[in-house]
């Protein structure tokens, strides 16, 4: 059974509150962090994923965010191309990493996390890329077939809890062999900021 099979047969979105997934905008990204702070804390910065994402772009056509009906950002979840170490042969092995995933707070446990989980897989393996790792709780990532099993030999460039270390392969065997330090792989971000028309020609 493929990846995205396995996601769409165990998720069942009964009950949900409405809500559309759609690819991120620029004009989300105040929203965007602003949720990311209600739901984890500034301290994700700090994480040891956040190296691999810091100064860079996230996949092309992979970050998403969750909509209610009135457009308000209640979920996010981005993927960003990384090389997960060299293979068996020393030949660099592509992947993507994800997160961080979150949810508006006081909507968790009402299948919006999941939704994204689904959608974001489903469209990394459409897409092509052969492997997803992450760092997150085992209890909550497993139902969509990730395990620590493939990481064994990886490492992330800081810190990590060995047991939250986890991946899921889209190709099978993609990471057989796998093996050194997780590097960012991503497109940079411009640090050029386009200012509003109001403040272009201001003195």
């Amino acid at each position: 059974m493929s990846a995205v099979e396995y996601i769409e047969q165990n998720l069942h979105p009964d009950g949900l509150q409405a809500f559309t997934i759609r690819n991120e905008t620029a004009q989300d990204e105040q929203a965007r962090e602003a949720l990311l702070d209600r739901s984890m804390g500034e301290g994700r910065r700090r994480k040891s994923s956040e190296k691999l994402r810091r100064g860079r772009l996230p996949s092309e056509g992979l970050a998403f965010v969750a909509r209610g009906p009135d457009g308000t950002v209640l979920g996010t979840v981005r993927l960003w191309d990384i090389q997960a170490g060299h293979d068996s042969s020393g030949m660099p092995v592509r992947a993507l990493l994800l997160g961080p995933l979150a949810v508006e707070p006081t909507l968790k446990g009402r299948g919006i996390g999941a939704a994204l989980m689904q959608h974001a897989t489903a469209e990394a393996a459409r897409l092509g890329h052969g492997a997803i790792i992450l760092v997150g709780d085992p209890e909550y990532y497993e139902r969509f077939g990730f395990d620590g099993s493939k990481t064994r030999n990886l490492a992330m460039p800081g810190p990590v809890e060995r047991h939250r270390f986890l991946a899921l392969e889209l190709k099978a065997g993609h990471l057989d062999g796998a093996h050194g330090v997780l590097t960012a792989k991503g497109k940079r971000a411009s640090a050029i900021r386009i200012l509003p028309v109001s403040l272009r020609f201001s003195r």
